[in-house]
């Protein structure tokens, strides 16, 4: 109902998010700005009972019949695109993309041919997979970004997600014997039991460890996967984000989103926050101007209508002018950073008069600041969007990834 209400007022419509099984066989990129990319791999060792992403069980002969599809979904795009493309970035996500790191560099290369990398590569890692062959690799390949998804050094919350004990000084060495310009390292936050001093020892362990950049994420329980974690009361989570905030900007840790913090200024870490994006691979997103696409979550059904020389898009949303705009507005929010003059420029309209009334009471409850054009997320709007996070998951992705799970290609979905 939150949700709802919001949208409703946001977008000045009662009309949903309407997702159709349509796709375009040509996707119109070569006009969008600060274009990213990102390719989704699915396989893992084993699966983790609270992850919800697109995933499933490592089977080697499966994992090539996929990169070959991939790489044929990168032909059906780039081949359309009328010429090569500057775009920011690319980012590797998964399930545990370093399974096929003998093949990313093909996969780079194949994208290379349609797209002028600017920013970097990124991939996801397992700690299992921090060691220097692999790293290698990756490196190779172009890679000069990777996050590795630790959850936990502790113990305690080790068993509680179903994760092996992870070796400090075998992550220290690896890293330190092949660099990279930004190693991030992921946490899950509001796990029961957990206290400022886990965090703290957690994130102290990561930067001593090599990670210039650490992201700590809320604990989501989504309906479809097996965790069944309880939740930590919102005054607790409060306290202990504001402790862990704090504490990060006394060592002079940067915040350069909602939940990640820097060592320094060039480093950072994230696959999601661009104008627009084009995504390969299961389940993989993609946002062009007004149209937002999602893939299909079957990787036998990825891999068959590849085949047949068609893009794998299941649902497709076509956005109304202002629900283009709430879309974009709460993912540079996520950068705890909203400029007036980049919503003008994407948009032809000032920040100020489409939410000029949301605006000016976000600042009166002390949950932005304004300077020089530009919104900033005070602590307490940082925690805020946290906790209504959790709605919007819960209300949307959860709903659409839950129905994409058990459908190849759905009929429809309104939210």
């Amino acid at each position: 109902m939150l949700t709802a209400l919001t949208r409703m007022w946001l977008t000045r419509s009662v009309r949903p998010f309407t997702f159709r099984p349509e796709y375009d066989q040509v996707l119109p990129y070569g006009d969008c700005q600060r274009l990213g990319l990102y390719v989704h791999i699915p396989f893992c060792r084993s699966l983790c009972s609270f992850c919800p992403y697109c995933k499933v069980p490592y089977d080697a002969a499966l994992c090539d019949r996929y990169i070959d599809a991939l790489l044929e979904e990168i032909r059906l795009v780039g081949e359309g695109g009328g010429g090569r493309k500057q775009v920011t970035s690319l980012y590797f996500g998964g399930g545990t993309p370093a399974l096929a790191a003998g093949r990313l560099g093909e996969i780079v290369r194949e994208l290379e041919k349609y797209f002028d990398i600017t920013e970097g590569i990124g991939v996801e890692l397992h700690p299992d997979d921090v060691v220097p062959e692999v790293l290698e690799t990756l490196r190779d390949a172009g890679v000069t970004r990777i996050s590795i998804g630790i959850q936990s050094f502790q113990p305690k919350f080790q068993r509680l997600l179903g994760r092996a004990p992870v070796d400090g000084a075998v992550l220290a060495r690896a890293l330190a014997a092949v660099p990279f310009q930004t190693v991030s390292m992921d946490f899950i936050f509001a796990l029961p039991g957990q206290t400022f001093e886990d965090l703290r020892r957690d994130l102290d362990t990561a930067f001593a460890c090599g990670a210039n950049h650490v992201a700590i994420y809320p604990f989501i329980d989504f309906t479809f996967t097996a965790s069944r974690l309880p939740a930590m009361r919102k005054g607790e989570k409060r306290r202990l984000l504001d402790r862990i905030t704090a504490y990060c900007g006394e060592k002079g840790y940067r915040r350069d989103s909602i939940w990640t913090f820097a060592a320094a200024p060039e480093v950072g870490y994230s696959s999601m926050t661009r104008e627009h994006f084009l995504g390969f691979g299961c389940s993989a997103v993609t946002l062009l101007g007004d149209q937002f696409k999602i893939n299909t979550f079957s990787v036998e059904a990825y891999c068959g209508r590849v085949g047949e020389g068609r893009l794998p898009t299941a649902l497709t949303l076509r956005f109304t002018r202002r629900q283009r705009m709430v879309y974009y507005l709460f993912w540079e929010a996520y950068s705890t950073r909203v400029s007036a003059r980049a919503f003008a420029e994407t948009f032809g309209v000032p920040l100020e008069r489409m939410y000029g009334p949301e605006l000016r009471l976000a600042r009166a409850l002390g949950l932005a600041r304004y300077r020089d054009g530009v919104y900033t997320m005070t602590p307490k709007g940082a925690f805020y969007y946290h906790h209504y996070e959790n709605y919007y998951t819960l209300a949307y992705i959860d709903k659409m990834w839950g129905i994409l799970r058990r459908e190849a290609f759905p009929r429809g979905l309104k939210l």
